[in-house]
């Protein structure tokens, strides 16, 4: 085991503390702001219940790669009821955006963290579809989210390139969202998370905001999100992601 994973199996609210006392001894005036800003200002803003709010964070800061940040919110994600199997689907959601090689360390820490909590891994398996059923499934649940811009994808794709098209619907979403564990509301939302915390990706962000609107997640509940991220993402991709909202659900004009 890595020293950096021996840490893993530390009280996690006593990592908390230990980072809160760092701040507290030598960043007084930052900690200030930082609680001011997320506890009294973000944390209220919004229609997100605080179980959702852990989720979208949890995926962002995997998209952001920020996995110290990512063990202590763990941890605190769990405390507010999230399941373990939850927990392990927003990671597996994490893979076809971000990346195998970028959320290896991410299903490792999970599985310590669940470990040391007590918890049986494997976990029971949530997969509904087979290797002769993923296509198909995944295409229906492509077309259940976007409509009819997937039959345009298909017929806009040159020849050489429709292998992707496939993939698209076999495996993001014939292999990853047709699971259990999470419904289709809650992995397209922490899909737009995922997305917008990876930035220069304003494209597929806006598919996805209209995949949202097309699932039931209102554009209240978008803003909501993207409010929630901004103390982790930062400014400018929280701007990013409010241009792209507005251009695909305009506000109402007087």
């Amino acid at each position: 085991m890595s020293i950096h994973h021996e840490t893993v199996h530390k009280n996690f609210e006593e990592l908390l503390l230990d980072e809160q006392l760092s701040l507290q001894i030598n960043d007084p005036e930052l900690l200030r702001i930082l609680t001011n800003f997320t506890d009294k200002e973000v944390v209220p803003y919004g229609n997100l219940s605080k179980k959702t709010r852990m989720m979208i964070i949890l995926a962002s800061l995997i998209a952001m790669q920020t996995l110290d940040e990512y063990e202590i919110m763990l941890n605190r994600a769990l405390n507010a009821d999230l399941t373990p199997i939850e927990v392990k689907e927003i990671v597996y959601q994490c893979v076809p955006y971000v990346g195998i090689a970028k959320v290896y360390d991410f299903l490792h820490a999970t599985n310590e963290i669940l470990q040391d909590k007590g918890v049986e891994l494997p976990l029971p398996g949530q997969a509904t579809t087979t290797p002769d059923t993923r296509y198909i499934k995944g295409l229906e649940v492509q077309k259940q989210i976007f409509g009819s811009a997937i039959d345009q994808m298909y017929a806009q794709s040159p020849k050489n390139q429709l292998h992707i098209q496939e993939y698209l619907s076999a495996n993001c979403f014939g292999d990853y969202y047709t699971r259990k564990g999470l419904d289709i509301k809650t992995r397209e939302l922490l899909t737009f998370s995922i997305i917008l915390s990876l930035g220069g990706c304003e494209p597929q962000l806006k598919g996805h905001i209209q995949g949202n609107i097309n699932v039931g997640n209102d554009k209240e509940t978008l803003l909501s999100a993207v409010t929630q991220l901004l103390p982790y993402i930062g400014y400018p991709r929280t701007l990013n992601a409010i241009r792209c909202l507005n251009e695909v659900i305009p506000e109402a004009t007087e």
